[in-house]
């Protein structure tokens, strides 16, 4: 399927919906599993093969029916109220936005959001996401074929701050924290803790990120310092939600570039038959434009 035009109109859309996903989102107590659903819908990636992604294909009923998936038709569903809403908008788009949203209101860092993914209608084989029940090695090989590092893993895996678990979905049952609607850095501080409520879950790939050395220096640096693992997840997050996604350029950006081509030719047409010198063509570029000041209206566009 075709990206999205980033014109105005598209912008201006994908603020609307922000707007009323922070309103379904807060009215429904609805953030972790909008997070679950961003992240399955992206952490299918390849970046070998260049499938899969955050390419709404979560949405078709073959990959919504993986044992992954389970319980998320909930919030494919809520999020189909803003796409009525809203129905120039992807759903690669408004899965990825809603994620970012979720994060925010139960009180987490900002997301960088860039819009423009193009939706699939073809799902990626089952078992590309991690398996609860598997350590170090399996949560290497599940990242790092997304293209993702070790601290990635473990920011992202803070994910789990938010929500719990719920035995009819994946088989096991409780949170990971003493405030499932509070995005905070609590989770590692649980990982750490040898004395911490039992009633609160602990999965083998949790344990995973303290039995590995290499994961265990950032789950020590993030329970101590919960500025540093804002920072980091929200790098993580906005990673994790563009794999495979290039940003189409808006209508703006390509008038910006057509002119600036355009102007080059007439110059250099000048330059090749003989009324400018090197020197004069050099001038001329000045006089026509800043290029310090167009390149940087291009870079905002893009």
């Amino acid at each position: 399927m075709a990206a999205p035009v980033m014109d105005p109109q598209y912008l201006k859309e994908i603020e609307k919906a922000r707007r009323d996903l922070r309103a379904l989102i807060s009215s429904n107590q609805c953030a972790p599993i909008m997070l679950r659903l961003a992240w399955h819908d992206a952490g299918t990636y390849d970046v070998k093969t260049k499938t899969g992604g955050p390419n709404g294909s979560i949405r078709l009923g073959d990959e919504l029916q993986h044992a992954a998936n389970s319980g998320l038709k909930k919030a494919v569903d809520l999020c189909e109220q803003v796409k009525e809403r809203h129905p120039q908008i992807t759903y690669a788009d408004l899965y990825q936005l809603a994620g970012g949203v979720a994060v925010e209101v139960t009180g987490g860092p900002p997301i960088d959001f860039v819009p423009g993914r193009k939706d699939s209608m073809a799902s990626p084989e089952e078992g590309r996401l991690p398996d609860a029940n598997r350590g170090a090695k399996h949560l290497r090989d599940i990242f790092y074929r997304m293209g993702l590092s070790d601290k990635d893993i473990v920011a992202l895996s803070g994910g789990h701050t938010l929500g719990r678990a719920h035995p009819e979905r994946s088989g096991f049952e409780g949170a990971w924290t003493k405030e499932p609607l509070k995005f905070d850095n609590s989770y590692y501080k649980e990982l750490l803790n040898n004395e911490s409520d039992p009633e609160l879950l602990k999965l083998r790939s949790d344990k995973a990120l303290v039995e590995d050395p290499k994961f265990k220096r950032y789950v020590e640096l993030y329970a101590k310092d919960e500025d540093a693992f804002f920072r980091d997840y929200a790098a993580s997050h906005k990673k994790l939600s563009e794999l495979g996604f290039i940003s189409p350029p808006s209508k703006l950006s390509l008038k910006v570039a057509l002119g600036f081509v355009i102007a080059i030719v007439a110059i250099l047409s000048h330059y090749y038959e003989g009324h400018f010198s090197w020197n004069d063509l050099s001038s001329q570029f000045h006089k026509r434009f800043n290029l310090t000041d167009l390149a940087s209206q291009f870079q905002k566009r893009m």
